[in-house]
């Protein structure tokens, strides 16, 4: 039995004072607000429950800082994704993963979920391994200290046109099993463990044609589904022209949404979208600091969860790996759009900031007996925070406020310093080789 003590904490029932943490075996045995200190280990700050990223591409870091130049769309943004990706070898991708991953245990996050795509040789031969990218990506987790939900993702065309669904393409050949079949099959290889869930993704309904979504949702049964959803609106007018409908209302129609689900980004929705996803009670993951840097718009986050949709947050492309700038966007972009203030309560936020549920840890996001024994001590003498009420710290805090982080009673980062040391140098020695020669 490991104790803790901190001055500050949010607990399920809001700001407590002098609280107390008993771990053992990984999970709180005991939460005590007014407790004594005694032989505690002490907590700086005000202690934060673990954070959830629910939507993550790894590789996309490599991208931060280099594609701002010249202008232009998500569409041209892509481009330099896809030459980033063709790049990638499952020894490259462990590396970065790694990286990245560290960088997110530094910003408080404990687990995530990886919405992974690139599953193959540039020329879509498999490797010897037809796993060896999912299985770096899981030991890039166990070595950064992070829980981590594989989402791994059907994609099996190029696009959608209101011809029909196009082949892949030449930069997209990795991505593509051929058919869910052999999708299924590759899945059915891939091992969960103490530290890893395995889920499933649909990349899009530009991605999927309508007719292999049943046979995914059935393969995906009792398992956490995610799927891209209306991001730019030429997805749902390509949608429209060919299926007469919008992409919300043909993944409702075929099964795939409900409680497991998450909707991400759910960008250009129409009332009766967010009606279909609210009743149905999928998640709408929002990654606001992507969702800017990519001029995508801004999604009726509010409006999604009046109408019954939980929310979570994900860093996407890791513009920014920061969960309190995500908060704070979430609640910054409400504002913009509606006038006011306050559209999130600071709870509110936490809460789509800790949605670990929607990544198949449902036992974890909690600072109560039982759940896992993840939590972030946020310091309160910085100067971004000094002054400020502990129950208001997600509108102030960054990720360089974050003193230690613990995942499941385990230490990963203590004083700001991840266990593996230089986190910078890590991703610099993992990203400058992608780039040789561009």
């Amino acid at each position: 039995m490991t104790r803790y003590w901190a001055e500050h904490a949010l607990l399920p029932t809001g700001l407590a004072s002098s609280v107390s943490f008993e771990v053992a075996g990984g999970r709180f045995a005991a939460v005590t607000a007014n407790s004594v200190h005694g032989d505690a280990i002490a907590l700086p700050g005000v202690v934060l429950p673990g954070f959830a990223d629910c939507h993550s591409h790894a590789f996309h870091r490599a991208l931060r800082g280099r594609t701002h130049h010249g202008g232009g769309t998500f569409w041209t943004w892509r481009e330099a994704m896809y030459a980033v990706a063709a790049r990638l070898t499952p020894d490259s991708y462990l590396r970065l993963a790694t990286a990245v991953y560290a960088e997110m245990a530094l910003a408080g996050i404990t687990s995530v979920g990886e919405f992974h795509y690139v599953h193959h040789q540039p020329d879509g031969r498999p490797y010897t391994d037809p796993n060896a990218m999912g299985e770096a990506l899981a030991e890039a987790a166990r070595r950064a200290g992070v829980r981590l939900t594989l989402l791994d993702t059907l994609y099996l065309s190029g696009g959608l046109s209101a011809d029909g669904h196009l082949a892949l393409s030449a930069e997209q050949r990795s991505f593509g099993d051929g058919t869910v079949e052999r999708w299924a099959s590759r899945l059915a290889r891939l091992a969960p463990d103490a530290t890893t869930r395995i889920g499933g993704a649909i990349h899009s309904v530009r991605a999927v044609p309508r007719v292999a979504m049943g046979d995914l949702v059935e393969v995906l049964r009792g398992r956490p589904l995610h799927v891209h959803l209306s991001e730019q609106p030429a997805e749902n007018a390509a949608c429209e022209a060919f299926y007469g409908c919008t992409p919300t209302r043909l993944l409702h129609d075929d099964g795939v949404l409900g409680p497991l689900t998450t909707a991400v980004h759910a960008t250009h929705l129409t009332a009766d979208d967010v009606a279909l996803l609210g009743d149905s009670h999928t998640t709408g993951c929002f990654c606001p600091t992507t969702e800017r840097d990519l001029a995508d718009g801004i999604g009726p986050a509010r409006a999604l969860r009046d109408a019954g949709s939980p929310l979570s947050l994900g860093s996407d492309q890791h513009a920014v790996i920061d969960p309190f700038e995500e908060m704070r966007s979430l609640e910054g972009h409400e504002r913009l759009t509606s006038l006011e203030r306050g559209r999130f309560t600071p709870n509110d936020l936490l809460l789509a900031a800790t949605a670990h549920r929607s990544i198949g840890w449902p036992d974890a996001g909690r600072l109560e007996a039982g759940a896992r024994a993840d939590f972030v001590a946020v310091r309160l003498d910085s100067p971004r925070t000094a002054g400020v009420d502990p129950g208001q710290i997600v509108h102030a805090a960054t990720a360089s406020d974050i003193d230690t982080v613990i995942r499941d009673g385990e230490e990963v980062v203590r004083g700001g310093r991840h266990r593996l040391g230089d986190v910078g140098r890590l991703l610099t020695e993992a990203i400058a080789p992608l780039w040789e020669g561009a």
